[in-house]
C-alpha cells in the first residue's frame, strides 16, 4: 500500500516520539543519574537514581537498595520523580491520540476534522512530555556541576558526576519534541474536506437514460391486422 508524503512524515514522527517515550521511561527507572568518583577506592562505584542507590564492589554484582523514606529525599529528587512520572503519562496518552490521528488509519465515519484534532493534540502532548523530561534531567545536571566545583568542599572529598541516565534523558526529551513537531506538521498538511463526488462535478458523464415516448405516440399493431404489400 502506497503512503502519501504526509503519511510517511507522520509515521516517522510517531516512531521517533515513541522511541523518546521509551527512553524517558527507562531514564525514570534506572539508578544511574549520578555516580560517585572514588579515586581512593577504585574497586567501589556508587550510583544513585530517583528510586534506588546502588554500589558495585570489586567487579561483583550490582547491589541496590531503595530509599528509606520519601520525606528524607532532597526536594530535587522528589520533584524529579513527579515530573518524570507526569512526562511518561503524557507520552502514553499522546501515543494513542497519534494512533487515532494517523492518515493511514481509516475510520467508519471518515471524520477527517476529528482525526486532525486528535493528531495535533497527540503531537502537542509529545512535545510537552519532552519538555517536562528535560526539566528534571537538566536541573539535576546543573546541581551536580555546582556541587562538583564547590570551593568550600575539600578536594579530598569525592564528587558526584554525571550518570548515563542524564544523557539518555536528554536524548529522550529531544526525540519527543522533534517527533511531536513532525507529527503536528504532517497532520496539518492533510486536507480536512472530503473530495467532491465525481457525478456532481461532471454530470454529463452520467449515462443518458433511454428516451421513452408517451403511450399515445407509440404504435400498437392490432392483433388481426392484414399485411398489405
Amino acid at each position: 500500500m502506497a503512503f502519501s508524503p504526509s503519511s510517511k512524515v507522520q509515521l516517522g514522527g510517531i516512531f521517533l516520539a515513541f522511541f523518546g517515550w521509551v527512553s524517558s521511561c527507562a531514564t525514570t527507572m534506572v539508578p544511574f543519574w549520578k555516580k560517585l568518583n572514588l579515586e581512593l577506592n577504585e574497586l567501589e562505584e556508587w550510583n544513585v537514581g530517583l528510586w534506588l542507590a546502588c554500589v558495585i564492589q570489586d567487579e561483583g554484582p550490582l547491589e541496590c537498595k531503595p530509599y528509606d523514606s520519601l520525606l528524607d529525599l532532597p526536594p530535587v529528587l522528589r520533584l524529579a520523580r513527579f515530573l518524570m512520572i507526569a512526562a511518561n503519562g503524557l507520552g502514553f496518552i499522546a501515543f494513542f491520540l497519534c494512533l487515532c490521528g494517523l492518515n493511514c488509519v481509516k475510520t467508519k465515519n471518515k471524520n477527517i476534522e476529528l482525526k486532525k484534532r486528535l493528531g495535533v493534540a497527540g503531537g502537542a502532548f509529545f512535545c510537552l512530555s519532552g519538555v517536562i523530561t528535560l526539566i528534571p534531567v537538566s536541573w539535576i545536571a546543573y546541581n551536580t556541576v555546582q556541587e562538583f566545583w564547590d570551593e568550600t568542599v575539600p578536594d579530598i572529598v569525592p564528587r558526584w558526576e554525571f550518570g548515563d541516565a542524564l544523557f539518555l534523558g536528554w536524548f529522550a526529551g529531544f526525540f519527543l519534541i522533534v517527533g511531536g513537531l513532525l507529527f503536528i506538521g504532517s497532520t496539518c498538511m492533510q486536507e480536512t474536506h472530503e473530495p467532491p463526488q465525481l457525478l456532481e462535478t461532471y454530470p454529463w458523464l452520467v449515462a443518458p437514460k433511454p428516451l421513452m415516448l408517451p403511450n399515445r405516440h407509440q404504435y400498437k399493431a392490432t392483433k388481426n391486422a392484414d399485411l398489405v404489400i
